[in-house]
């Protein structure tokens, strides 16, 4: 009988972004490696908090939870985990339980969180720095064959408990990625569990940004082979699966690759869904028009519209270039979002709302706002007490106050973070936020800002859901944006535009609710639909003297691909 490996991590939820793609391709690197094939059984057993077994057992059970189901397939000699910001603290526990129950078992622990500190983790029997379908088949293979030498280790291989004054780790072999094998391919992940996938086209990252893990690792970008990457795309399209989420940091880095794979899966991959990273620097009117080519979105970390803020952690900006380039996938009709960080050194609270004033101006279709995270093992660690910079010594490692922003100011940008997600971002705003803002004469960032006030002063239980994650459907979301916006144009003595404000919001939600689950809307409306959706209102001012009134009850549904509207 083969002795037994399980691979495993603990993923936050259940979705194709939190799919267990870490763990699958060290499964994956063991079933295929010459000096590990055909001599194991290896089996991928990950546990989600969103399983029901979890979730239904009490806290001081739930480590026992994760260990029984690690054992259902009987006793592993060795057990692999993939180790995260948000889970290392239980795997850890995990592992030091499973040793008590089987001293014999070895534990060896992967992935960023690791990489960035291999030495940290006394609960682990072997920790490894950086890529590891090198080093793990290494490692077993020694163990197995009884030529382990503690003296003597594998580059990237570290024994916590014996090496605890290390410093400067060297991180594993980077593998050659022609030789990967596919853990889709090899059948060790099953995209199908998890109704998407997470999708690897290359490594490695040209960019040093301070704050990231990536700042340490390789520079040069590796690209993984256009046979592979059509195979499984391939797969994707066999298993019906609705979104791909692409694990590259900078997909456009290669224009002309970014183009051919844009190519291929629309030739592959006809109707489903992806989602990129890219940089706004390399975007240009032919490859705006090639991302229209496929259903999907484009993620940019812008992070700061202060060139001089991104200039302490390692990134450049030109807004001229920026704003240039963003334009290119408005022209087009291309989906796309950017990043903002707050907290960032050298930053302060109006830099940050300076930020969301120019990402808001841009029209993305969303803007997601984060807490600076000082990660150990990143550039930004070793600098952040001399940038002044007070961070939590346990995940997320957020900042906590720096020089310049303050612990109250940090307060306030995460409440104008959950006003903009709420509002902007689930509140579907893009299509007619820019112009109600104009006609207010208001910078974007303090609309947000008195949302969240109004919002916490007349529904505070909306504000507490939103950070406990709840999810808000959106017509009720689209009630508050009315209510709120009722209030602020009588507060500013803007009554006269809020008939058409609020039909705009209506028939814009009503379209987004129709493109996403397909259902026809009926709409009540002051104004003519037809009007409201000409280039004249996205000018409210010049829209409420000049358009005719006339209420109406109207149907929105698909018919032969096109929009139709049916008065009741």
């Amino acid at each position: 009988m083969k002795p037994l490996i399980v691979a495993t991590t603990l993923l936050i939820e259940t979705s194709p972004q939190a799919l267990p793609l870490g763990a699958a391709c060290i499964a994956s690197s063991i079933k295929h490696h010459p000096l590990t094939k055909d001599k194991f059984e290896v089996k991928l057993i990950p546990v989600s908090k969103e399983e029901k077994g979890y979730q239904n057992c009490p806290a001081e059970k739930k480590i026992q939870y994760i260990v029984n189901k690690l054992l259902q397939h009987g006793q592993p000699k060795y057990v692999l985990f993939s180790v995260y910001v948000w889970n290392h603290k239980e795997l850890e526990q995990v592992s030091i339980e499973l040793k008590k129950q089987n001293p014999d078992v070895i534990t060896i622990a992967g992935g960023p969180e690791v990489t960035a500190n291999p030495v940290a983790f006394n609960g682990f029997d072997f920790t490894v720095s950086g890529a590891g379908e090198i080093a793990n088949p290494l490692l077993i293979s020694e163990l197995e064959n009884g030529t382990f030498d503690s003296k003597n280790l594998i580059q990237g291989v570290y024994t916590p408990k014996i090496q605890q004054n290390q410093s400067g780790c060297l991180r594993a072999s980077t593998p050659n990625l022609q030789e990967l094998s596919s853990p889709y391919l090899d059948g060790t992940l099953d995209v199908s569990d998890y109704g998407g996938a997470l999708w690897e086209l290359a490594r490695g990252c040209p960019f040093k940004c301070s704050y990231c893990y990536e700042s340490k690792g390789e520079k040069k970008i590796q690209y993984f082979p256009i046979e592979r990457i059509q195979k499984e795309l391939e797969l994707f399209n066999q298993k019906k699966i609705s979104q791909v989420f692409v694990l590259d940091p900078t997909y456009n880095a290669n224009k002309k690759r970014a183009k051919e794979l844009l190519d291929l899966i629309a030739k592959k991959a006809p109707g489903m869904f992806f989602y990129f990273e890219a940089r706004a620097e390399f975007i240009d009117r032919d490859l705006a028009k090639a991302f229209t080519k496929i259903p999907c979105a484009l993620q940019f970390g812008l992070q700061s519209a202060d060139p001089e803020v991104l200039r302490l952690v390692n990134r450049t900006l030109d807004k001229k270039i920026f704003t240039r380039n963003i334009g290119y996938l408005n022209e087009t009709g291309a989906i796309f979002g950017f990043d903002l960080i707050y907290g960032l050194p050298g930053d302060t609270l109006e830099g940050f709302k300076k930020s969301i004033d120019f990402a808001l101006n841009l029209y993305p279709n969303n803007l997601e706002t984060f807490c600076l995270s000082v990660l150990p093992g990143t550039d930004l660690y070793e600098k952040a007490k001399d940038l002044g910079l007070t961070w939590q010594n346990e995940p997320p490692y957020n900042v906590t106050q720096t020089t310049r922003f303050s612990t109250k100011d940090l307060a306030h940008a995460r409440e104008l973070s959950i006003a903009c997600n709420l509002f902007y971002n689930d509140g579907r705003a893009v299509p007619w936020f820019n112009t109600i803002v104009k006609a207010l004469h208001m910078r974007p960032s303090i609309f947000i800002e008195e949302f969240y006030s109004w919002l916490n002063s007349n529904h505070k239980e909306y504000t507490e859901s939103h950070q406990n994650s709840c999810h808000i459907p959106h017509v009720e979301i689209e009630k508050l944006q009315c209510d709120f916006i009722k209030y602020l144009f009588t507060k500013r003595q803007k009554e006269s535009l809020t008939l058409a404000a609020l039909d705009l919001i209506k028939i814009n939600g009503a379209l987004s609710r129709l493109d996403s689950d397909g259902k026809e809307q009926i709409v009540q409306l002051d104004y003519i639909p037809e009007e409201l959706l000409s280039p004249y209102a996205t000018d409210l001012i010049f829209f409420s003297k000049n358009a005719k009134k006339r209420k109406s009850s109207i149907k929105l549904k698909y018919k032969h691909g096109h929009l139709d509207i049916h008065r009741i």
